[in-house]
């Protein structure tokens, strides 16, 4: 069964701190994630530069994805290098998380999710009393940038096939398919590491 077939809502039983590095800005950056309500989704709580400004996880508010996922709103408030932490939620299967940072980007930390996922562990994963609202892909939908592209099919559960290929024999070609739960996540994907070539 897939991931997103579990009935109800969830959060974080307690808090968790995650200190690290900005791969982007080589500053120290503090990341807080708090338990919330049910519907409030992801919501980060941004206070750098003196000001406090909140900044909502939505497809919406994706802005820049060179180098890193960039999300940002129309006010000005923006927070990246939110991919590693954004895939350990949807991995975990944590819809509702209050996330507070001092930097401009989520610390890369060891360049995989895998301090996501422990410090998700460690503060336990609370079951909600509200249902989970779904979107269901009915059609195909494909979207290409290039060489690139990505496409959503109708599915009976959360399967991702992926694929890169790159010119360095460092990388290739490398494929990957699987549904997706928790324990896959922790297992197989989290664990995956961010590379870069050095020029």
């Amino acid at each position: 069964m897939g991931l997103l077939l579990h009935d109800y809502q969830t959060t974080v039983k307690s808090r968790a701190t995650l200190t690290g590095i900005g791969v982007h800005s080589g500053k120290t950056v503090t990341v807080h994630f708090l338990p919330a309500d049910a519907d409030t989704g992801i919501v980060f709580h941004l206070s750098s530069g003196g000001e406090a400004r909140e900044l909502r996880a939505l497809v919406a508010e994706v802005g820049a994805t060179d180098l890193c996922t960039m999300l940002g709103d129309p006010a000005g408030a923006h927070i990246g290098t939110v991919e590693h932490l954004m895939a350990t939620v949807f991995g975990l299967g944590i819809d509702n998380l209050i996330i507070e940072i001092d930097g401009s980007e989520v610390p890369i930390l060891d360049g995989s999710a895998m301090a996501f996922v422990e410090a998700f562990d460690q503060a336990g994963i609370e079951t909600l009393a509200v249902k989970r609202r779904y979107i269901r892909v009915v059609k195909p939908v494909r979207v290409e940038a290039g060489a690139s592209w990505a496409e959503f099919r109708p599915y009976d559960g959360t399967r991702f096939e992926v694929e890169i290929d790159f010119e360095s024999p460092a990388i290739g070609r490398q494929q990957f398919a699987s549904d997706i739960n928790p324990d896959i996540f922790r297992r197989d994907i989290g664990r995956a590491r961010t590379f870069g070539f050095m020029k």
